[in-house]
């Protein structure tokens, strides 16, 4: 699930590239070059041994300089007067800011959490103050406040911007203060207004909303025959629980399939919006989907389709960042700061990476596999084939039960948190002080992880809990949330630095979320000890990276194509999206599903709330693979606590740290091949 970040998702808005990138405001007039050069000369004159930062602090400061805070002279003389040479006031300087932005960060994040839990949590019906409220952004001015009081020109001038590579190459000759000191050079290096960012937030809200009451009352969808195939009372949110249903029934041999053609026909309504507006977060009708006919008390009602709203929300994004772009130089486009400067990884080198990966033979061979296991030839909602989990071929009935007797309710989870980790392998007092820094909310929507902002603070873990308790799917979303929770409290309270808190970007994070997540069974004192269990699971991670790869690619490729054609109407890009997810599937899935023109590649709600972060669960993946073999004749939790401590460094440099490697395929395919080499002999 999606993990939100609110310290890096403010910093993003004022931040540029990891390239030096002054701002591209029209509204700006930047200092003059000779000034620039002259405020250089004095300053390097006085501080000879300060040339590199004194240099590149001026450019900085005065790249973000606006006629508003002060005339040029005004701005030779800041400079003179602020720029600190001397390495014990520099850090000084460096733990007051760090300090100061802690206590500003967390009590808007303490605010932000809760100005949203009646959009997030299980609460009863929203009204529209709900959305108000909630679409509110408590720290949209503070950034135009640090200007103001010239603390972001100070940071400028005396942190230097580092770019990527320098990053990655300097690195490794940096200790932890210095480290730190790069970080907090990232802060200021783009100026965008408080109207953009409030303007965003009130995006994201609409957007998160729409898509946490995105229902499908299953147990209201009916057959050509007029039968029902699921439980009256089930509802399940688009994408994940539509996805997990199918997923769930590969151990159904009744009638799992007719299920899973069921759901898979009401994706493909979701994506092209075919589907009646009418049936969505509604069971007052039945629904045949096959048909797309609507039935009340037996009549058939007219039945309008969905008027495009979610191509309309993925517009609205776009139309945003349009104005956020002309504050950024290198990074100008949504799509290069998401990734050069989110990410720190380029989303050419992403692309590259996914295309390598979902080419490669082993996908045919995996997936031949598969369809003998189904004894029945592929269809396309087997991306999601879910047989290789030692999970798939126990009893969902049983299953539900067993969590539902566990944690009845949200406050019973959040008891069992410290028994949970001391089942992974922590001692009583590491688990008691993890634990005791985690809260459990009955979600709304599907669920996620809200870390804290600030030493403190809690994090919170949202999961949808039934009126009978937490179901298994619930449960083994709310182990993957518990994953991103103990890293967002490992790399907030046992990190050294505050400026160094957090992961390099959210595939991070997303890996610890997957290592706990594949371990759900183990909790449940339910793992099987099968000696084949590593190459299923291997294969089962190969299976879900090659499916995820496809969606992020289409993700990727939406944008590209709104950047090449930004006055697109919502039908034009429902049209295109139609075409991308079409031609991604033909182009790397039709070859081993063998059938073409399928869009379920398209499905994802990620790429309607949160654009561009897929890739994160790749990578994630990725990660999560190289970590596991690394850790595999070790401690678990000693390793997690080691690894997570390293903090937000550059993803190259943290893998080195981690594991003694950077992020590569040749692990998981090595690792793919064996399995298959023993799987398929069985």
């Amino acid at each position: 699930m999606r993990k939100i970040f609110l310290l890096l998702a403010a910093i993003g808005l004022m931040t540029g590239c990891k390239d030096q990138c002054p701002t591209n405001n029209r509204e700006v007039k930047n200092i003059q070059p000779k000034t620039i050069e002259t405020t250089i000369s004095v300053l390097v004159e006085k501080y000879p041994d300060e040339k590199f930062r004194i240099t590149r602090g001026v450019q900085q400061a005065a790249a973000l300089w606006r006629l508003s805070d002060g005339s040029e002279a005004d701005f030779q003389q800041f400079c003179e007067t602020y720029f600190i040479a001397d390495s014990k006031e520099l850090e000084t300087v460096f733990h007051k800011i760090s300090r100061n932005l802690e206590i500003l960060l967390g009590r808007f994040n303490q605010i932000t959490v809760a100005l949203l839990e009646p959009l997030h949590l299980d609460l009863g019906p929203l009204h529209t103050i709900d959305h108000i409220f909630g679409a509110y952004s408590v720290s949209a001015h503070l950034w135009d406040d640090l200007y103001e009081n010239k603390v972001a020109f100070i940071v400028a001038l005396n942190f230097p911007h580092y770019s990527l590579a320098e990053k990655n190459e300097m690195g490794a000759q940096w200790s932890r203060l210095q480290w730190a000191y790069a970080r907090m050079g990232d802060l200021f290096t783009a100026r965008v207004p408080a109207s953009l960012q409030q303007s965003l937030a009130e995006i994201n809200t609409k957007a998160d909303s729409y898509i946490a009451d995105y229902n499908i009352y299953v147990g209201n969808l009916i057959t050509d025959d007029g039968k029902t195939l699921f439980p009256a009372d089930m509802k399940l949110l688009s994408h994940w629980n539509l996805r997990d249903e199918i997923k769930s029934n590969y151990a159904n041999k009744e009638n799992g399939l007719k299920k899973q053609r069921m759901i898979y026909c009401v994706m493909q309504r979701v994506i092209d919006q075919t589907i009646p507006e009418m049936v969505i977060n509604s069971n007052q009708y039945q629904w045949n989907p096959f048909t797309n006919e609507v039935l009340l008390n037996g009549q058939k009602q007219e039945a309008k389709s969905e008027p495009n709203t979610r191509y309309h929300i993925v517009n609205a994004f776009f139309r945003e960042y349009l104005k956020h772009d002309i504050y950024y130089n290198q990074c100008n486009t949504y799509i290069k700061r998401a990734f050069d400067d989110g990410m720190e990884i380029s989303q050419e080198e992403v692309e590259r990476l996914f295309v390598q990966y979902v080419s490669s033979p082993l996908t045919k061979q995996v997936g031949e596999l598969i369809s003998k296991r189904l004894g029945r030839p592929l269809e396309p909602f087997d991306i999601w084939y879910d047989g290789f989990k030692a999970r798939s071929s126990m009893d969902q009935t049983m299953l539900d039960a067993k969590t539902q007797k566990l944690y009845p309710n949200a406050e019973a989870f959040e008891k069992a948190i410290p028994t949970i980790l001391q089942k992974l392998g922590y001692k009583p007092d590491r688990a008691h002080y993890l634990a005791e820094k985690i809260v459990v909310d009955p979600a709304r929507g599907s669920g996620h992880a809200w870390g804290a902002a600030m030493k403190g603070d809690v994090a919170h873990l949202r999961t949808r809990i039934g009126k009978e308790g937490m179901n298994y799917k619930g449960y083994n979303i709310a182990i993957h949330e518990l994953g991103h929770n103990v890293e967002q409290t490992i790399s907030l309270y046992d990190v050294d630095y505050y400026m160094l808190q957090g992961v390099p970007n959210t595939a991070f994070t997303e890996a610890l979320a997957f290592m706990f997540q594949k371990r759900d069974l183990q909790i449940l004192g339910l793992e099987q000890n099968d000696p084949m269990v590593q190459h299923l699971n291997t294969l089962d991670q190969f299976w879900s990276m090659y499916e995820i790869m496809g969606v992020s690619l289409v993700d990727m490729r939406v944008w590209k194509w709104l950047y090449a054609n930004p006055n697109a109407t919502d039908e034009q890009l429902k049209n295109h999206v139609l075409e991308i997810a079409k031609e991604v599937w033909n182009n790397y899935y039709a070859p081993v599903f063998g059938m073409r023109d399928q869009t379920i590649l398209a499905i994802y709600s990620h790429m309607i709330a949160s654009p561009l972060y897929l890739s994160a669960y790749p990578f994630g993946l990725l990660i999560d693979f190289q970590l596991e073999q690394y850790i595999a004749d070790k401690s678990f939790p000693n390793e997690v606590d080691r690894i997570f401590k390293l903090g937000r460094l550059t993803p190259d440099y943290w893998m080195k740290q981690a594991v003694g490697q950077t992020i590569n395929l040749e692990p998981i395919f090595a690792a793919t091949q064996k399995a298959l080499d023993v799987v398929s002999k069985q």
